[in-house]
């Protein structure tokens, strides 16, 4: 069932379709989530006194008139101006016209005095639940902080995928020396990339310039940074000992998070959900799992080891001169983690077989 939804012109005291809202208008927020939530009929009804023109550009919503709605011979589903709506809410209005209008998914704009606190929810929003301790309570507190300045600009999401890889192949170079000051300067770069990292798709969720092309950037982006840390690492520490047992942990390192990096796109990202996605406005690869096999004990696992909370690790052992004592364990835990990818593909393949 896809109903034509209709905006309503009943917009709260000091608030109208064009006030701002993190980088958007009031209208066009409304109308981005509901061609995300699969609405392919959007009629907002005329605003005396308002062009609402620029804010549907680019988009399927249409001003309605009195004949749009009654032609299209299925029940309308007609959504407030005072309603902020989540995607998710949206989407299940759509399948269930007669659901109840308030709950959770949804913030109710009263007078322009709400606004504040409407931008906080759609701040608060963007937290994922996968998340770790420190990236919940440090970085992405930063990260909103920085996201909520720029969602206002021009910047895009990629450009700040492109500025936290620079940044952090930037920091990777600091590891090349064994002087803890080099090595802490190159941690701290190291966190800064991490922390830009989660810009990139907060402004991509509050600006809806979510793409394919977006997240296969921020994906090999983040591996390749990884990577780059661990060759220098290992590089650094050889040429200091002039042995071969850095490189070849380095190699183990970087074997592991490449071969994990692609099981994780063909699994979860170059198939399958994203096809859905786009047959619903949604566009990928967004994902909040490693694994596709369910709720068991060793895709918990995984997801805890994909975890970027081995950052503060990083800049532990690099205070102190010792980054390498990181890389003995990224050698080991990295093809580790590989195989329990395989593990989890194996088990997923073979019903029988279970690991929870």
């Amino acid at each position: 069932m896809n109903p034509p939804l209709t905006i309503s012109r009943d917009w709260p005291a000091g608030v109208g379709p064009e006030t701002p809202l993190l980088g958007l208008s009031l209208l066009r927020r409304q109308i981005l989530a509901a061609e995300r939530a699969g609405f392919e009929r959007i009629y907002v009804e005329p605003v005396a006194g308002a062009d609402l023109s620029r804010h549907l550009a680019g988009t399927r919503a249409q001003i309605a008139s009195g004949r749009d709605t009654a032609s299209s011979g299925k029940p309308t589903v007609r959504l407030s101006p005072r309603l902020l709506p989540s995607v998710e809410w949206l989407r299940a209005l759509r399948e269930n016209t007669s659901a109840d209008p308030v709950g959770a998914g949804v913030f109710e704009i009263g007078d322009a005095q709400d606004l504040a606190r409407a931008q906080r929810w759609l701040l608060d929003g963007l937290v994922k639940d996968t998340e770790g301790f420190m990236s919940r309570h440090v970085e992405r507190k930063i990260s909103l902080a920085i996201s909520r300045r720029l969602a206002p600009t021009r910047v895009t999401p990629n450009q700040m995928t492109i500025a936290s890889v620079v940044i952090g192949l930037g920091g990777s170079a600091f590891f090349l020396s064994q002087r803890p000051v080099m090595q802490f300067a190159g941690a701290l770069l190291f966190l800064a990339h991490s922390i830009l990292d989660g810009c990139d798709g907060e402004l991509a969720r509050l600006k809806f310039q979510t793409s394919r092309l977006g997240g296969i950037l921020d994906f090999w982006g983040d591996n390749v940074v990884h990577s780059a840390v661990f060759a220098a690492i290992a590089i650094g520490w050889w040429k200091r000992s002039e042995e071969i047992q850095p490189l070849l942990l380095g190699a183990a390192a970087i074997a592991g998070t490449l071969l994990s990096a692609s099981f994780v796109y063909f699994q979860t990202m170059s198939h399958g959900s994203n096809a859905s996605s786009a047959r619903e406005g949604r566009e990928g690869p967004l994902f909040t799992s490693v694994s596709r096999s369910g709720d068991s004990r060793l895709s918990r696992m995984a997801d805890f080891l994909a975890r970027r909370d081995f950052i503060y690790l990083v800049v532990i052992l690099a205070a102190f001169g010792k980054a390498n004592w990181f890389l003995i364990l990224a050698a080991v835990g990295a093809p580790l983690f590989f195989l329990v990818l395989v593990g989890l593909a194996l088990g997923q393949r073979n019903p029988r077989r279970s690991y929870s």
